[in-house]
């Protein structure tokens, strides 16, 4: 069995484990050749992957995709930082054990009836509103 290296992140084990890029910057080399232009560089990143978080965590209690948009900041940031590229690798893990184990049988079975006990209750307080109110508006109902 192959045992390969995760970035410090631990070890992965199986022959089926996907090669990951190099940890490091993605800048083009003749930016990278240059010290003032690679910070430069560096800077810029970060701005703009901060612009891209603050967006999103703006978006977080307002319409809008707020963690896709926290996560797609994440990525902007990969390309240049070290920390983010192991964040993101992390959180790629966590979202992919979390999808295996949302397909386990045991776990479907029990998301599908607590979704079933869930509607049956919606549907029986939405029975008792409509037997004792009508179809009349909340805001429209007079006690």
């Amino acid at each position: 069995m192959n045992t390969q290296s995760n970035g410090g992140l631990g070890t992965v084990e199986g022959d089926d484990a996907p090669a990951e890029k190099p940890l490091g910057s993605r800048a083009p080399h003749f930016i990278k050749r240059s010290r003032p232009l690679h910070v430069s560089w560096q800077v810029g990143v970060f701005v703009v992957g901060l612009a891209v978080v603050v967006a999103g965590v703006i978006m977080l209690p307002l319409p809008g995709p707020g963690w896709l948009v926290i996560f797609g900041g994440m990525a902007i940031w990969a390309t240049e930082f070290v920390w983010a590229q192991l964040v993101l690798r992390w959180t790629k893990r966590k979202v992919t054990e979390a999808a295996q184990r949302a397909l386990d049988p045991k776990v479907r079975r029990r998301n599908i009836i607590l979704t079933t006990i869930g509607l049956v209750i919606i549907a029986a307080a939405l029975a008792v509103y409509v037997w004792k109110f009508g179809l009349a508006m909340p805001w429209n109902v007079s006690e």
